[in-house]
């Protein structure tokens, strides 16, 4: 129960970074849609995951 405040505060703060990449990566056209997926790997995982997001966009897409 102590560790839901802490997930909340991660997952606003994951939406909030991916939102600030996309408003920069929008110019390049290498935008990461804000989803339910993507904000659960921020959320636990960080800005790893972002990386990890921006490279799989880049070498797969």
């Amino acid at each position: 129960m102590k560790k839901l405040p802490t997930i909340f505060k991660n997952f606003v703060l994951g939406a909030f970074i991916l939102y600030g990449y996309n408003l920069i990566a929008v110019n390049f056209n290498m935008m990461i849609p804000i989803n339910i997926f993507t904000l659960f790997g921020l959320t636990f995982l960080g800005a790893p995951a972002l990386v990890a997001f921006i490279l799989f966009k880049i070498f797969v897409l």
